[in-house]
C-alpha cells in the first residue's frame, strides 16, 4: 500500500540541505492543470529571508522549464526515495520538449497550494510561491574562475526565491 502525502507545518520542517539537493536529485516542477514540466536539479537551498521560510533554486534560460517558472506563481520541489532513481534519471536527461516525462516514469500528478503541481510518488515535498527572480551576470562573479568554469557558453542560471508556503511528506 502506497504511503499518502499529508500537509505538517511548514516550521516543523528538517532537512540535510546539502545531502538532499546534491544527492536526492529531487525534481523542480512548474506550471498549471494544463501544462507542466518537471527537471531535476542538484542546486538548491533553504533558509529564511525577509521573514519567511524560503527554498532557492537554479534554471538555465535554454530549459524546458524556465519557461513554466516564469508563467508560474508557484513551484515544487519533490524528494523521493531511492527506488525512483531510474525515473529520476529520465527526467534529468531528457528534455520535456520531446519526451512526456511524467507519463514515462508513471508519476501521477496533483495539486498543492496555489495549484501547484506535484507528484504523489514524492516522499517529500515544498511548495513555493515565487517571490523573487534574478539572474547570475559575470560582472558579479568574485571568483572570474568559477564564472568561466561553470559558463563558458555564457548561459547564467537564474535564481528564483520561493516563499515555502506548504509542506506534503509521507
Amino acid at each position: 500500500m502506497e504511503e499518502i502525502l499529508h500537509e505538517v507545518p511548514v516550521k516543523t520542517l528538517t532537512m540535510a540541505p546539502l545531502e538532499d539537493f546534491e544527492k536526492k536529485t529531487p525534481l523542480l516542477t512548474a506550471g498549471d492543470r494544463a501544462r507542466l514540466n518537471t527537471m531535476t536539479i542538484g542546486w538548491g537551498g533553504l533558509g529564511t529571508l525577509w521573514g519567511k521560510p524560503v527554498c532557492t533554486v537554479y534554471v538555465r534560460p535554454q530549459r524546458y522549464t524556465y519557461g513554466f517558472m516564469e508563467r508560474s506563481a508557484y513551484f515544487t520541489v519533490s524528494f523521493f526515495d531511492a527506488d525512483y532513481r531510474a525515473a529520476l534519471q529520465l527526467c534529468g536527461s531528457k528534455s520535456g520538449r520531446e519526451v512526456d516525462k511524467v507519463g514515462k516514469c508513471g508519476f501521477t500528478t496533483a495539486y498543492a497550494a496555489g495549484d501547484a503541481p506535484y507528484f504523489t510518488q514524492a516522499r517529500r515535498v515544498l511548495v513555493c510561491r515565487k517571490l523573487y527572480a534574478a539572474d547570475f551576470r559575470e560582472e558579479q562573479f568574485a571568483d572570474r574562475a568559477l564564472a568561466a568554469a561553470v559558463y563558458p557558453e555564457k548561459d547564467y542560471h537564474r535564481t528564483y526565491i520561493g516563499e515555502i508556503v506548504q509542506v506534503l511528506q509521507k
